[in-house]
């Protein structure tokens, strides 16, 4: 039975034949499942509030049954417009079709082929690919399941290479919900409330933010706050501040001999979607560079061209030492990976990384064509003009009420 549901899954390469296959394994179970075809949203949610873990915060109630493009349809057939794309997930739209084939078709060959068993096509396919797309340098590859995961891994292998401990984080940010990530997360309390002890040795620098450093600026644009004169690192004073800060922590709370890494996310995701001044992070690079910590740019939310580039750092003209990515990698299937300087890599010995489901093989085919969407689609391009469309017309509505919306900022469609 398993085996010719999963070869007639891995021949529908069309939306109908999808359609069938889908219906034909329903058919199967059909009675098994505790709802009827009269089961509506409310009870379905009701039952869901019931069962699931209090634990997950969710924005609504809604059952959905069917995503499309932007688009979003619940069990009631209410179509919503899904303006969180999964929370920056699905960046091709929900169901592309070219990603849908390539997963079904996958399913038809191989689900699953265990990292720390053996090699298999997608995985290596994948590697060749990213290697087109990352910043140059970045030559070696591990993949996980999802962005919390991949940050674990990055600070695993920023702990080998360096022979150090410490980890500094920027405030505001969001590196995910598993221990050693939770423990980085600086955005909200709650992800973190009751479950110390933390992992040790995480210290917090500030953001270039201007209602973080400047909260009475007149002016929320980092190019316009009034700059410095005689600067130890930057003119700009958001940057400036942020780096002598980061400079203190270095000589009175965690000396450099004992600093792996300062992660940052490029533009500041849950902590508020803010990009950084244009000259910060090659600053806080450099400054890395001269104390001999790595810099790790969590680009989990901001990766995979939600700014209009494939990954943000590229508009600061930065090569990180390690990057993260997952959420747009797969467009919702689980996936993530870090790529880091092979040097850095080896200081992994064989054994120390790894995973049941790490690098899945579907998950690693619906990556590529992924990729093959961003290519013959331009979406880059339409994500920088949508992007620009979005900014002005907001801009033009606070102009209209202006004490009604305080700030418009961000970069692409991170906005």
């Amino acid at each position: 039975m398993i085996r010719r549901e999963a070869v007639a899954v891995g021949s529908c390469f069309a939306r109908q034949n999808m359609a069938l296959c889908r219906s034909a394994i329903a058919s199967r179970w059909k009675g098994r499942a505790c709802f009827s075809s009269r089961s509506n949203e409310s009870s379905l949610a009701e039952f869901g509030k019931a069962h699931v873990c209090p634990g997950i915060g969710r924005l609504t109630d809604h059952v959905v049954h069917k995503g499309d493009g932007s688009w979003l349809e619940t069990v009631d057939g209410k179509r919503l417009l899904d303006f969180t794309s999964g929370i920056g997930v699905c960046n091709v739209g929900h169901c592309h079709p070219h990603v849908t084939e390539a997963i079904c078709r996958q399913t038809g060959a191989l689900v699953h082929g265990q990292v720390n068993v053996m090699f298999h096509n997608p995985m290596l396919q994948l590697i060749a690919r990213l290697r087109t797309v990352v910043p140059s340098g970045l030559d070696s590859f591990f993949f996980w399941n999802s962005g919390a995961e991949a940050v674990e891994a990055a600070m695993k292998v920023a702990r080998l290479y360096t022979k150090k401990q410490n980890i500094i984080v920027l405030q505001g940010g969001y590196h995910g919900r598993t221990f050693g990530s939770m423990s980085l997360t600086t955005s909200k309390t709650v992800y973190r409330a009751g479950f110390g002890p933390l992992v040790a040795g995480v210290f917090t620098m500030p953001y270039p933010y201007v209602r973080q450093i400047c909260p009475f600026s007149p002016t929320t644009d980092p190019s316009k706050v009034a700059s410095v004169s005689s600067p130890r690192f930057s003119s700009n004073p958001l940057s400036e501040y942020s780096l002598l800060h980061l400079e203190m922590i270095l000589k009175q709370q965690s000396a450099p001999s004992e600093t792996a890494a300062v992660i940052v996310e490029p533009v500041l995701g849950e902590g508020g979607y803010v990009a950084p001044p244009a000259d910060f992070l090659k600053k806080l690079h450099e400054l890395c560079n001269a104390h001999g910590i790595l810099l790790i740019a969590d680009e989990v939310q901001s990766g995979f061209g939600r700014t209009g580039k494939m990954f943000a750092v590229e508009h600061f003209g930065v090569t990180p030492d390690i990057l993260i990515m997952a959420k747009g990698l797969a467009n919702g299937m689980p996936l993530s990976a870090i790529a880091a300087r092979p040097e850095i890599m080896a200081a992994c010995p064989p054994g120390s990384m790894g995973g049941t489901y790490a690098g899945n093989a579907v998950a690693c085919a619906a990556a590529m064509a992924v990729l093959d969407v961003f290519e013959k689609q331009n979406v880059l391009q339409n994500v920088s003009s949508r992007g620009e469309q979005l900014q002005e017309g907001l801009r033009a509505i606070q102009r209209k009420y202006p004490g009604v919306i305080r700030d418009v900022r961000g970069l692409g469609l991170m906005v």
